[in-house]
């Protein structure tokens, strides 16, 4: 009787252990005077998208130029808006990526210290970029297919980065969560193979557009648990890719930022422009604990209300002295 009362201890303890090694989990991107830490007892981390030429014609043709004055404002305006990382891109047809992106870098960190992420298909400019970037980033991206393992996860290990692991392979994207997950497991493991620890692969379940696919949602809540507590790894996405061809596209990603939230994500890239998605954000990291005290809400919202306030009473004083 003893013994078996102590198996079902032990066996309780070592639930306990492998919970709190989960909950420990941290990921830590820095500029020379920032840290970010991705964790699940963590706030959520804002990614800011903006800062990507891709579908932006003036932009593209303005880093071509060697014209970054939009690329500076875009980083101030998203660090202003309440982005804790910048993802920045510099993915031009017929342009010469890899000085493009190590340019932009070095803009980007000359005005502001938000932690970067380093976004690039190409190997050559994920190095660039690497090369000039002070502190430690997040690369931007690894997939399960061989040849992107095999040059991307060395330049990681190389530079003590931290990279998204995306989920898809040779076979594509498969719509059945339980194969990204394996392949995200896959990623995982040969990261462990070049010395990078779980802790440094932050995966990308890749989320779907629930207009085309009506159980994206469901795919990606059940995909996200599954990351959490079997591969103990943080996890981010495209926070918009879930609304593409919808109207109100933002209240759509509100809902499903807020319940990826619940479900263990820990960080997206999107755009901190939209304040239904940060009020979304924002309310989750209270509901999930992860904003003791409401000190953060309370520190947005209570500031935002007294400017009101302010101005309301600037308006009715005006009102007063034209009569």
């Amino acid at each position: 009787m003893a013994r078996s009362k102590n198996c079902k201890y032990a066996i309780k303890f070592s639930h306990f252990l492998l919970t709190l090694e989960s909950q420990m989990t941290i990921t830590k991107i820095s500029s020379p005077t920032k840290e970010v830490k991705i964790g699940f007892e963590e706030p959520f981390v804002i990614i800011g998208e903006r800062i990507n030429p891709t579908g932006r014609k003036l932009l593209a043709e303005e880093m071509k130029a060697d014209d970054f004055s939009r690329v500076e404002s875009d980083a101030i305006d998203q660090v202003r808006a309440g982005a804790h990382m910048l993802d920045v891109n510099a993915g031009i047809p017929l342009a010469d990526e890899p000085a493009l992106l190590a340019k932009a870098i070095k803009v980007v960190q000359s005005v502001t210290d938000a932690p970067l992420a380093i976004d690039s298909s190409i190997v050559a400019a994920l190095e660039a970029g690497l090369a000039v970037y002070q502190g430690k980033p997040l690369v931007n991206s690894v997939t399960g297919e061989e040849d992107r393992l095999e040059s991307v996860l060395p330049l990681v290990a190389k530079y003590d980065a931290a990279v998204v692991a995306i989920s898809n392979d040779e076979t594509g994207i498969s719509e059945d969560p339980d194969v990204r997950f394996e392949v995200a497991k896959k990623i995982v493991e040969r990261a462990a193979d070049h010395g990078i620890s779980h802790e440094n692969v932050v995966v990308d379940p890749l989320v779907m557009p629930i207009g085309a696919i009506n159980s994206a949602g469901k795919q990606i809540m059940h995909l996200v648990s599954r990351l959490k507590d079997e591969l103990k790894v943080n996890t981010t996405c495209g926070a918009s890719n879930v609304s593409f061809g919808l109207p109100n596209r933002n209240g759509i990603n509100a809902a499903f930022l807020t319940m990826a939230i619940a479900s263990g994500m820990t960080s997206a890239i999107t755009s901190p422009l939209h304040e239904e998605v940060m009020q979304a954000v924002l309310g989750a990291n209270v509901m999930m604990g992860n904003d003791p005290d409401c000190t953060n809400w309370i520190s947005r919202f209570r500031v935002e209300a007294e400017n009101g306030s302010n101005e309301n009473r600037s308006r009715r004083s005006k009102r007063r002295r034209r009569r």
